[in-house]
């Protein structure tokens, strides 16, 4: 049979900020979820000093996708090379290139380049892909755009915490109660309703529906990326709370020979601009912290 066709696409941005803060961004991709909206989780395995393998989870047009990818670092030449090794339908291939290009005044262009095949050329996927990609590359590049534009502007916004409690039982009766969420509204009293599907396998979509402790209920959606070998699940909140722009994380538990240590553990950032309106006008970030992790306790 003849090779798919492949299609092509371009998306630039022009930055106010210069290109070794940007190229920092793409770089770390292991903090793609904080800093992508489409990106749910990345697992990253270094090859060497050059080159990288990713396993990346996403959202691309309302579905979650998984691929695997190499990528290829040039740090003098200001540019990321990648080409997905595992593709996900209705993908068949697909590479291409972040570059970046100095401007005058401390500034620079950043160029995201796309290669790709659809499964048998069918005009469909190839709508769909191209669709996906210029909606999650005009995305990306917004969000780096304004994340190295406004660098170090949320530092009163973004933390992380954990809580950890230590459970004598079996790893996978442990395990299989974080997996179960489905079951939640039946076992945790302030879990008023849970909506689960699991679209492929060792992904799951939930929307939530919480109490707190004042009686009133949040709406959360989120993607959870399983991993049972390693009893850790891994998510991504993709519609989050009022007082929130992001909530990442992640349920570990580790044998510590005298019980089952179970963590969680998030990474959230406020949304400032909703302050105001949720915990008055003279609140603060340290405040709408605070709320947040009393109501995570």
């Amino acid at each position: 049979m003849p090779a798919p066709t492949s299609h092509r696409a371009v998306h630039r941005t022009e930055i106010d900020a210069p290109a070794d803060r940007v190229y920092a961004l793409i770089r770390d991709a292991a903090e793609w979820p904080r800093h992508f909206t489409p990106t749910v989780h990345v697992e990253r395995a270094e090859l060497d000093a050059r080159s990288e393998r990713l396993r990346i989870w996403a959202t691309a047009n309302g579905e979650v996708k998984h691929w695997t990818s190499h990528r290829a670092l040039d740090p003098e030449g200001q540019s990321v090379r990648f080409r997905q090794e595992v593709c996900s339908p209705p993908v068949a291939a697909m590479s291409g290139e972040w570059v970046l290009r100095d401007l005058p005044g401390g500034r620079c262009e950043l160029t995201l380049h796309h290669a790709f095949a659809a499964v048998d050329d069918r005009p469909e996927d190839v709508e769909w892909i191209t669709t996906a990609t210029d909606r999650n590359s005009r995305t990306e590049l917004a969000n780096i755009k304004a994340l190295a534009e406004a660098a170090g502007s949320d530092a009163e916004l973004l933390f992380s915490f954990e809580d950890s409690e230590t459970v004598h039982a079996p790893a996978e009766a442990v395990y299989a109660f974080l997996a179960e969420a489905g079951k939640w509204p039946d076992r945790l009293p302030h879990v008023s309703r849970l909506d689960l599907t699991e679209p492929s396998d060792g992904v799951q979509v939930m929307t939530m529906v919480t109490r707190a402790n004042d009686g009133s209920e949040h709406t959360t959606e989120s993607v959870r990326v399983c991993f049972p070998d390693e009893l850790r699940i891994v998510y991504k909140q993709i519609g989050t709370p009022p007082l929130m722009t992001l909530h990442t994380g992640e349920w570990s538990i580790r044998d510590t020979g005298d019980g089952l240590l179970v963590t969680s553990q998030h990474t959230i950032r406020i949304n400032e601009s909703a302050i105001p309106e949720i915990l008055g006008a003279d609140a603060t970030a340290a405040d709408a912290r605070a709320r947040v992790r009393a109501h995570a306790a």
